[in-house]
């Protein structure tokens, strides 16, 4: 009988356990979380094979794969301790620092040897599984570019707010140019850190959601990528805001986030060489991102328990799936990524 644990009962969390009971590769759930009301409402929902649990919680988790779908500052614990006891782990969140921290347990997943899937959710998630398909296109990358557009529950809400009020982190290789001329290795390669609502940028995601103005951001995509993709030379990503979410971001949320966004939207841009010339790629996806999310990391887990995953540590989801095979499983399931048809776009 194969269990899995799903911490967090939010918007994510309690939509990856309804899928994960629909498939067959799930006969039970362990549900956690620690506010009594999201739990009975998934509990309603959810039926008899979902195992409710509520703080203080058991010592030992008895699962055969752990999903983590709570808010920030509580993911890289609840990484270890899947660590400590042998399980696979699969990580939805957006959270830059804590995406640095949980990166940082790599050691210990590869001693353990088990698969941690850090970032399996919408943005960072399938975005970065569509860079990876993407990157095939091409006999030279280049550069990388991310931009998303709207939120899951309340607290992808608070994490995109403070995201806008931070540092972003962007790649800068060696091979960069600047006005035409190359700049040394030493002044530009490594990470470049601008405020975040700054560097607007005007993109245009899949319809229905359209034109965006978006703006650094403090977004983990371009480490997940990086680490991914080593020899890309210029990685970055940025979040469509508008000018109250750019004003009001150094605050406090000033209003209630609403339990769950409306629909939202991810966009990748990939440039490099085919042969002689220059190409771009553009390709996204638009879905509601806590079900887009919800379905990346319930696909992820199936996955995982079927021993489909290609890293036996801990990865990026982009590194973890082979992508092609992945779209499709995604598309199957109602989640069907798009790619741009212009003057530019590959076919």
């Amino acid at each position: 009988m194969t269990c899995v644990a799903v911490l967090g009962a939010g918007a994510v969390g309690a939509r990856v356990a309804r899928r994960l009971l629909a498939s067959d590769a799930v006969d039970r759930i362990v549900l956690r979380d620690i506010e009594p009301d999201r739990l009975a409402r998934a509990s309603r929902a959810l039926g008899s094979r979902v195992a409710i649990e509520h703080a203080p919680f058991p010592s030992r988790l008895e699962a055969d794969l752990v999903v983590v779908a709570t808010p920030r500052g509580t993911q890289v614990e609840a990484t270890e301790a899947a660590i400590d006891c042998g399980r696979p782990a699969v990580l939805v969140g957006d959270g830059l620092a804590e995406t640095v921290a949980v990166l940082r347990l790599a050691d210990s997943a590869a001693r353990a040897g088990v698969p941690v899937v850090v970032g399996s959710g919408f943005g960072p998630g399938l975005s970065c599984v569509l860079v990876v398909h993407a990157v095939t296109w091409f006999d030279r990358v280049d550069e990388i570019h991310v931009s998303k557009v709207g939120t899951g529950g309340p607290a992808c809400a608070l994490v995109h707010h403070r995201a806008l009020s931070r540092r972003s982190y962007d790649w800068r290789g060696k091979n960069v140019h600047r006005s035409g001329q190359r700049v040394s290795r030493s002044y530009l390669e490594g990470w470049v850190r601008r405020p975040g609502g700054s560097g607007r940028e005007l993109v245009w995601f899949p319809d229905p959601v359209g034109p965006r103005d978006c703006y650094r951001a403090a977004l983990p995509d371009p480490v997940l990528l990086h680490h991914a993709l080593p020899n890309v030379e210029r990685i970055t990503a940025r979040m469509a805001a508008t000018r109250r979410d750019r004003l009001t971001a150094p605050l406090p949320m000033l209003t209630p986030p609403h339990q769950e966004g409306g629909t939202g939207a991810i966009r990748v841009e990939v440039r490099g060489r085919r042969g002689i010339a220059e190409d771009v790629a553009v390709l996204g996806a638009a879905e509601r991102p806590a079900v887009a999310a919800a379905t990346v990391a319930a696909t992820t887990a199936e996955w995982i328990l079927a021993g489909r995953h290609r890293v036996q540590g801990l990865a990026g989801l982009g590194e973890m799936v082979e992508p092609v095979a992945f779209l499709h499983d995604l598309a199957s399931r109602g989640l069907e990524a798009q790619i741009f048809e212009g003057e530019q776009s590959l076919s």
